[in-house]
């Protein structure tokens, strides 16, 4: 019987889950329930790769979606036990630099800075809740993906606000930490050490999107800010706007707070401007014979790039661009527009080479090195909790022979 080390994955509307083998960090599980509360809800499991198509159930919230992935575990994965479990927390707030051990006091201040994210930490809360209650006597961890920009440089943090408010700790965070130290480590394992410590800007493109900018492995600049919604256009989220313009709509169209913050994270972005779709594919065929389409796109690609050249000068210049996430790993013409725009950088894209989705996309003289990385957050969270399992159990040996 071996051991697993399972980590979970809360989103707005979604759980995913994967299990790794405690001793050697093989994966062994993964999957997800994506549509929590729709009535038609996908959960679809693999388990060493007898892979399931899916069944589509009624899980109304997260907690229904663990506690039915808990009874799928129970039935298919009898030869493994649960030896701990790695959440991911979208957000720590200022507190929370580093990865934590889950106790009651985490719980509470998790709970105190929910508002930070209220489409995504209340249904994280949730799980961790319901995993305590079910293995209260498990090694359980939060990782935030706040974390790996707490440490930017002030005039990156800072917001021009009043004081009084930043020193309530209201400042910019930075998200998606988690992919962006997978694409640190692994660029490391693929370009060598030198390269890794170089001034990379990261792009990590999803439904949620953003970029960052790294020097020496560590945080300098990125493009969320305060909260999901900021920096560049996602999927369905707006992406930076104007302030004045929730007063505006409050004024003129009656809106309340409520429903703007449903308008910019549900209902803007390539969603909003296309009015057709949020998935780069669609818009992809749509864009010759739909003008939206092709707008959406256009705005998208425009926002990437300049993004990429404000953290030129964030970085003092640019050595290596690395398009991760669903639309950075596949979407070959979108990085193709993207660099088309980057050429005063010294971006050099080799077309055959994107076209394949190989490792590196640029030419060989390109002063900057452009690749592609599959992230893997999971895989983070998973060494992060077996380092505290190892860290655990040799203190505890410490103990036993003190």
């Amino acid at each position: 019987m071996s051991e697993l080390v399972l980590t979970l994955n809360g989103g707005s509307s979604s759980l995913k889950f994967a299990g790794y083998d405690r001793q050697t960090g093989r994966r062994l599980l993964g999957g997800a329930a994506e549509g929590l509360g729709t009535g038609e809800t996908l959960f679809r499991a693999d388990l060493e790769g007898a892979g399931d198509a899916g069944v589509t159930l009624q899980l109304q919230d997260h907690r229904a979606a663990l506690l039915h992935l808990l009874d799928w575990l129970g039935e298919h994965a009898g030869s493994h036990t649960i030896a701990a479990i790695g959440h991911r927390l979208v957000h720590g707030g200022s507190q929370h630099a580093q990865p934590v051990s889950i106790s009651s006091g985490t719980v509470a201040l998790l709970k105190a800075v929910s508002a930070y994210a209220p489409a995504h930490l209340p249904a994280e809360i949730a799980v961790i809740e319901i995993c305590r209650e079910r293995f209260p006597d498990l090694l359980q961890v939060a990782c935030f993906d706040t974390a790996f920009h707490r440490h930017m440089p002030a005039v990156a943090r800072q917001l021009p606000i009043p004081r009084r408010l930043t020193q309530k700790g209201i400042e910019r965070f930075g998200f998606h930490g988690l992919s962006y130290t997978f694409l640190v480590e692994e660029l490391a394992r693929q370009a060598g050490d030198v390269a890794a410590a170089g001034k990379l800007v990261l792009a990590h493109l999803g439904n949620g999107a953003s970029l960052a900018a790294v020097r020496d492995r560590r945080s300098i600049d990125t493009t969320m800010g305060f909260s999901t919604s900021g920096g560049i256009p996602m999927a369905t989220r707006s992406g930076e706007l104007d302030p004045g313009l929730a007063f505006y709509l409050a004024r003129t169209e009656g809106m309340s707070t409520d429903a703007f913050q449903k308008m910019v994270t549900a209902e803007s972005g390539l969603l909003g401007m296309s009015e057709s779709s949020g998935d780069i594919r669609t818009l992809l065929t749509l864009e010759r014979t739909d003008r939206r389409a092709a707008e959406a796109l256009q705005y998208y690609c425009y926002r990437i790039a300049q993004a990429v050249g404000a953290f030129a000068v964030s970085l003092s210049g640019i050595e290596t661009l690395v398009f991760s996430g669903g639309v950075g790993e596949h979407a070959a013409e979108i990085r193709r527009r993207v660099c088309g725009r980057l050429g005063f950088l010294g971006v050099q894209l080799d077309d055959s080479a994107n076209a394949e989705n190989r490792a590196v996309i640029s030419t060989s003289t390109s002063p900057v090195t452009v690749r592609v990385i599959a992230t893997d957050e999971e895989a983070v969270i998973c060494g992060i909790v077996r380092d505290m399992l190892a860290k655990h159990h040799t203190s505890n040996g410490d103990a036993s022979h003190g």
